[in-house]
């Protein structure tokens, strides 16, 4: 019986060690090698060295001077131990009232009547890192007066910051909201205010 079940043990193990080990080690060291910024997880550091995000993690950004991302149910937000959507049907009366409630706050406070998809939306995982640039560009006149900048300089900051599609053509043009903050801090820092 034993010389029945030898092959199976060996191949068992054997596969194992091949396919459980090996090939995720050498893949694992190639990723390293070749691609360093994203197989260490696409981490964004500031002038010091410390790490502030991912580039693949949306934050939770709530001052007028940013970009804010879309709305999140990781969690209590932008969580990425608790990744994962609100589980709402698209019938269901809380995120029909929910959605309603957040397109009225954002027509309010932009002038616009227009809102795109992704400012009241959440994504799957609740941590989608882009909004549309058409969401961008309902931000640019809160962030401008925020920032004491002229909104022209602002949107043009934000198109310069549309990431198209990867080969033209799969998936939609998106502005990466930790990325385009970041630059926004760079090319206008918000006004500080005049000592009494």
């Amino acid at each position: 019986m034993l010389s029945e079940i030898r092959p199976a043990i060996v191949s068992t193990i054997l596969f194992t060690l091949l396919l459980g080990l090996g090939y995720p080690l050498v893949v694992t060291g190639i990723s390293q090698v070749a691609f360093p910024y994203q197989a260490g997880g696409s981490l964004v550091t500031d002038k010091a060295g410390h790490v502030i995000g991912s580039a693949l993690i949306a934050q939770g950004f709530a001052k007028d001077e940013y970009l804010h991302p879309r709305p999140s149910a990781a969690g209590n937000g932008y969580d990425p131990t608790s990744s994962g959507g609100s589980n709402y049907g698209p019938l269901d009366p809380n995120l029909a009232k929910r959605v309603a409630g957040d397109a009225d706050a954002l027509r309010k406070s932009t002038g616009h009547q227009q809102i795109p998809d992704d400012a009241i939306t959440t994504s799957g995982s609740g941590l989608d890192p882009d909004i549309s640039p058409a969401y961008a560009d309902l931000q640019a006149d809160r962030i401008a007066k925020a920032r004491g900048a002229a909104p022209d300089a602002v949107r043009k900051l934000i198109s310069d910051h549309v990431d198209q599609p990867f080969l033209g053509f799969i998936g939609q043009p998106h502005v990466n909201v930790l990325m385009t903050n970041r630059a926004l801090d760079a090319a206008m820092p918000k006004a500080q205010p005049k000592p009494a």
